[in-house]
């Protein structure tokens, strides 16, 4: 379940990831619901408390049968609403909070140690840190530590100059026009490519640019006077900071009408066009490709994939057509943009004025959380080592490992007995999944950081240089074996990810915490809570996308025609499925577009009860299972899944993720599994005609 950030800020090495997607339980004496339908415990088995199961955030005037989202944290939903400076509330934000509690003692004692020897992981991270706490000498500088940069930009007089300054923007990390990386080539996975992809939009999706409807109307209005008001800020009148806007939503606009949706962009192969470089430069004549590649250190490069050959092809007319002012005016907006934060409080302000209307935030985060994020970001690994020590035991590392052995056997077992697979096609599926790596806490092999400099003089100097650093370290692994030891997401990052073109599922130290993870809860509730995200994980590997990857990582087609046709099949009924539902007064999930979460929440959460269910095996044989705090092992799976699924949301901010999101509505990705699964009707007691019980003909089956 790999969330993404709406921020512009993409590092080098997200962009090739991109390119391959706590309270204390109480004893309870009542049975789990009112219904009368619902399971009770068998009567031979004792009952005694359990942990991590929060028995007061039931809701139990509502019937696990009729709506179990409701039934499983309604109480929480009542008594937790989203804080001022959230835009949604829920489990993984309350371990955020505490996870940023001991980040930030980290970073304090770091940034209070004037005395870290020099060049040590220490005294940067304590520097970056302090640099980007400082509010008076950022507003002391003003713009002085952008001006080289905008002065670049001031200097661009012809094409030619013009495509310096845009390889340079690619090196900071700005998003103007396109991004340009390297990362696996996805049909010849033991090789690296440069990759190539269609960006620079400051909106969070074209639509906003494209559509009249009242919402995206108000968004695009809220753009224009972010970009007026900064422009403004800049020095510029209010007649020229206007005209200026106007000319890069012009310029943006022509982007969005250029660029692929986000269901279209879900089909890898469609995204994958391999050429020479001398072939991308007579199709895209104005980029001035192999400069661009030669200032940037892919000088060696002979070919680039390619992702949207069309919308690259508008970005070379565009660069011929449009006046050159106007070009310049755009690209000194995705600088500034781009690092608000670095900038005089007004600017950030600006920057948090638009996104209240995107998000509906009522209130900023403050500046030591959001600076904890940007040093994670910049340098996670360095200080991310301190954290694991503090917040990671061996001991959970070795249950955690355990548990995703025991996922990997049940998956096999799920794929040997499919009933519609064949045998040819089953091999196959099951060299994938034995040729799956798996990364559990922290990295075997830590970044080096030397080539990184870093003081206390400015923070936007800083961010600047972290991203050309990051840049070179991403462009460096060019012509060089493939490092199967790279980490896409920090330690203390609470999610986790699976990545087509090494085959791996990585699940940082920060998600295995409780109440995601507890050594010290039964099984029933860990494998209903990160064992639901690790099959989730495992499962990417066959969803829509994951499929069309081999056990090698490479985008090649391994199933029959019949095997794949009956996958497309079965995948479009949970696709209608999730379609249907809707959250808001005429806003309905996009079932295309959040196809493959759904089918990794689908198989992920089937393949774990079977797993769950041979462990409980090992433990209990034949005889009574315990009951806990009233529940059964199936039922507290289930229970475990919701309650981390449970999450108050602002209606801002689910229009946003309905829009932009490859992942549906907490409440959905809740109970859409469920209304599904045979083993959570039989747990609940649950009959045909009730909610939660689809009918046999209209039940979606993967795995």
């Amino acid at each position: 379940m790999k969330r993404t950030s709406t921020t512009r800020q993409a590092t080098a090495a997200a962009f090739a990831l991109a390119l391959a997607g706590c309270a204390t339980s109480q004893t309870a004496t009542t049975p789990a619901a009112t219904s009368s339908t619902t399971a009770t415990p068998p009567p031979t088995a004792a009952s005694v408390p359990g942990r991590s199961i929060v028995l007061a955030d039931i809701d139990r005037s509502v019937s696990p049968c009729e709506d179990f989202y409701r039934f499983s944290g309604g109480n929480w939903l009542k008594n937790n609403p989203v804080p001022a400076y959230a835009t949604r509330w829920g489990p993984r934000n309350l371990l955020g909070d505490r996870t940023q509690a001991t980040l930030r003692r980290i970073l304090e004692e770091a940034a209070a140690n004037t005395s870290a020897p020099k060049g040590s992981n220490l005294q940067k991270v304590g520097d970056f840190y302090a640099s980007g706490m400082d509010s008076v000498g950022l507003e002391k500088a003003g713009l002085k530590y952008l001006q080289p940069e905008l002065n670049w930009i001031a200097a661009v007089k012809d094409l030619k100059t013009l495509q310096a300054e845009i390889a340079r923007q690619q090196t900071l990390g700005t998003g103007a026009f396109f991004r340009a990386g390297v990362g696996p080539d996805r049909k010849q996975s033991t090789v690296y490519a440069v990759n190539m992809s269609q960006g620079g939009l400051g909106m969070p999706d074209r639509d906003y640019y494209l559509k009249d409807d009242a919402r995206s109307k108000a968004v695009r209005t809220a753009y224009v006077t972010y970009m007026t008001n900064t422009f403004k800020l800049m020095g510029d009148s209010e007649a020229t900071a206007a005209k200026k806007a106007a000319a890069v939503l012009r310029l943006e606009t022509r982007l969005a009408q250029a660029s692929k949706d986000r269901v279209a962009l879900r089909d890898p192969n469609a995204s994958y066009n391999k050429m020479t470089l001398a072939e991308a430069n007579k199709q895209f004549p104005n980029l001035g490709l192999p400069t661009l590649l030669a200032q940037n250190g892919l000088g060696a490069a002979k070919e680039v994939i390619v992702g949207q050959p069309e919308f690259f092809a508008e970005v070379s007319n565009l660069l011929k057509q449009e006046p050159l002012s106007d070009i310049k005016t755009y690209l000194a907006w995705q600088l500034v943009s781009s690092v608000p934060s670095a900038l005089p409080k007004s600017y950030s302000d600006e920057a948090f004025r638009f996104s209240q209307v995107t998000s509906g935030a009522k209130q900023q985060s403050v500046r030591w959380k959001r600076m904890q994020a940007a040093t994670d970001g910049t340098l996670g690994e360095a200080f991310g080592q301190l954290y694991v020590d503090k917040a990671f035991s061996p001991e959970a590392k070795a249950k955690a490992l355990q548990m995703v052995a025991n996922i990997k056997e049940s998956m096999a077992e799920h794929i040997q007995t499919n009933t519609w697979m064949s045998d040819a096609t089953k091999q196959e599926a099951l060299k994938k999944l034995n040729a799956l790596r798996v990364k559990i806490g922290y990295p075997d092999k830590w970044k080096d950081y030397s080539a990184l400099n870093i003081s206390r003089e400015s923070y936007l100097k800083n961010v600047l240089a972290a991203r050309q650093w990051n840049y070179q370290q991403n462009v460096k692994k060019f012509g060089g074996p493939i490092d199967r030891t790279e980490w896409s997401m920090t330690p203390p990052t609470i999610n986790a990810y699976y990545n087509p073109p090494m085959n791996e599922i990585v699940f940082p130290a920060g998600y295995l915490q409780p109440p995601f993870f507890d050594p010290e809860a039964d099984d029933a509730v860990n494998y209903g809570a990160i064992g639901g995200v690790m099959g989730h994980e495992m499962t990417h590997g066959f969803d829509d996308q994951g499929r069309q990857y081999d056990s090698e990582g490479n985008l090649r087609d391994w199933w029959t025609k019949e095997d794949g046709e009956q996958f497309t099949q079965r995948a479009g009924v949970v696709g209608k499925q999730y379609s249907a539902f809707s959250p808001l007064d005429s806003v309905y999930v996009n079932g295309k577009l959040t196809m493959g979460e759904n089918l990794a929440d689908f198989a992920g959460l089937t393949i774990v009860y079977g797993a769950l269910q041979k462990q409980l095996q090992k433990q209990y044989g034949s005889g009574p299972r315990p009951v806990i705090d009233g529940f059964t092992p199936e039922q507290r799976f289930f229970l475990s899944w919701a309650q981390l699924r449970r999450s108050n949301i602002r209606p801002e901010a689910l229009r946003q993720q309905i829009l932009t999101d490859p992942h549906s509505p907490d409440q959905y990705r809740t109970i859409g599994p469920l209304m599904n699964m045979p083993q959570f009707y039989q747990a609940f007691g649950c009959q045909q005609g009730q909610k939660m019980v689809r009918p046999d003909a209209e039940r979606a089956v993967i795995w």
